[in-house]
């Protein structure tokens, strides 16, 4: 045993000091970006990149510019902060730089879904053809439907609907729209409050997995926390299994398309199950946290609510909603709201803040706007983060850090598409959904879910936070860079029905 134990350490001796070699050895080469490792071997910025990423890259960039190499956990990562430089690194036409390669291995680690040859254009292709036009207009029937059955409970409007009711607004919001689109996309049973009550247990489990995310991610989980995490993937794929499916009704055509692409891949019942996971957290991981910003903003400026209210009366006409009713108006409505979709826009710009991440396959050469060319190695990551380079950038939006519910309209009412930086037009203006290869392809779904939800709430309810001096709470830094942020604490508030004027 002491043998043993003595092998072992030497072993593990030998290893840390293999990668902390590798650290030290590598130096920055001609034509390279600034290259920043750190002080602590193999790890380099590791620790004060995940407690706080905007921080960081702020520092990076004040430190050397729009682009540099910076070591994390023994990875190498090249931010490019110059937006008018994205182009070439998005369009990619020489195939250099991959998302493909580093998706596949975090959904394995996250979901334990294996991808096969494919599925990445398909789900593609399943969007495109479920999600536009008609398509997505009957998601939008049946996600009114989802969301009148959630807040309002099976039997509609109820006599004391009138009374006011509290909670907080984070919570509302994420767990109305979760429920909402996970019963719409996965479909009933013939007992309509068993599956209400089920969609609640579900939503828990969810908001476990969610607060473990950001850590699970970065392997930072501490042992009780690796076998909780584990529990709530054994959980999902059970409750989201195609065999639980097949005894429902009303499964989203989307899914569906999907699910018989892999069947006929001949992929396995069990990985199947990975998959709806994995589209779970997909499609409602957002659009609840997204929401809350939304109506957070709305509540906090009369003028954008008062806006909002104004168009919807226009669009919707006289909203009324009698004892025992549902949520009813027509969903073509949400393409006749440019107000609603600025300021969905502008929430979009202020709380979503993904990381785009590309795999270098061979020694590659950036191209700068600026004429500048850097060599990036073959193995390492091309990172972009919109949020503080585009979104934040002042040139780009006027006062960046404030909420304008109208940025994104022109004069005449029409959408605004034209902003500049240094003088010149840019293209990627804003960038919550990705760009490129990793645009969400589920995007159209998302924003008519959040829209139709803001536009419910707006429109049949009288809305005020309890505290209406509270102030906009701050961003919880461990969400930076994993989508839509979500913040360090939650905002109480009040809601009630209308009263039909």
């Amino acid at each position: 045993m002491v043998l043993w134990g003595l092998v072992l350490g030497a072993l593990l001796v030998a290893i840390v000091g293999y990668l902390c070699l590798l650290g030290l050895l590598r130096q920055r080469r001609p034509q390279e970006p600034p290259l920043d490792k750190g002080s602590v071997p193999w790890l380099g910025h590791a620790m004060a990149f995940r407690k706080n990423m905007l921080e960081f890259l702020k520092h990076m960039r004040a430190k050397h510019g729009d682009v540099f190499t910076v070591q994390l956990g023994g990875q190498y990562f090249t931010f490019v902060m110059d937006p008018l430089s994205f182009g070439p690194i998005l369009k990619d036409v020489k195939r250099k730089l991959d998302f493909v390669e580093y998706a596949e291995k975090l959904v394995l680690k996250v979901f334990g879904y294996q991808s096969i040859q494919g599925d990445h254009r398909m789900i593609h292709s399943a969007s495109t053809k479920h999600l536009m036009g008609d398509g997505l207009e009957d998601l939008n029937k049946t996600m009114r439907d989802s969301l009148s059955l959630v807040i309002l409970g099976p039997t509609g409007r109820s006599p004391d609907a009138r009374s006011w009711r509290e909670d907080g607004l984070f919570h509302f919001c994420y767990n109305a729209l979760f429920k909402a689109g996970y019963l719409s996309l996965f479909g009933y049973t013939k007992d309509t409050e068993q599956d209400l009550r089920q969609a609640e247990e579900l939503f828990v489990q969810f908001r476990k997995f969610d607060r473990l995310f950001p850590r699970f991610v970065y392997s930072l989980l501490g042992p009780r926390e690796w076998l909780e995490m584990g529990r709530l993937q054994r959980l999902f794929h059970k409750t989201l299994s195609v065999k639980q499916n097949l005894e429902k009704d009303g499964i989203s055509n989307w899914i569906a398309y999907m699910l018989q692409f892999l069947m006929e891949q001949g992929v396995a019942p069990a990985m199947q199950d990975k998959f709806n996971f994995m589209m779970l957290w997909a499609s409602q991981g957002n659009t609840g946290p997204t929401s809350f910003w939304a109506l957070l903003f709305l509540l906090k400026h009369p003028e954008a609510m008062q806006a909002l209210r104004e168009e919807a009366a226009q669009v919707l006409g006289e909203a009324k909603l009698e004892a025992g009713q549902p949520f009813n108006f027509e969903v073509s409505a949400l393409q006749r709201t440019p107000v609603l979709d600025s300021v969905m826009e502008e929430t979009l710009r202020l709380g979503a803040a993904p990381t785009l991440l590309r795999v270098v396959n061979g020694d590659h050469i950036l191209k700068m706007a600026s004429g500048e060319e850097y060599r990036v190695r073959s193995g390492d990551i091309v990172a972009l983060f919109p949020y503080l380079s585009v979104h934040m950038d002042p040139d780009i939006h006027p006062e960046p850090t404030a909420f304008k519910y109208d940025r994104f309209l022109n004069p005449d009412g029409s959408r605004k598409v034209d902003f500049y930086k240094a003088g010149k037009k840019i293209h990627h203006y804003t960038m919550p959904w990705g760009s490129g290869v990793s645009m969400c392809p589920g995007r159209f779904l998302a924003l008519s879910e959040m829209k139709l939800f803001v536009l419910l709430m707006i429109t049949h309810f009288d809305l005020e936070l309890v505290d209406p001096a509270t102030p906009v709470p701050p961003v919880d830094p461990q969400r930076w860079g994993f989508g839509t942020t979500q913040p360090s604490h939650d905002v109480r508030f009040r809601y009630r029905l209308r009263a039909p004027e």
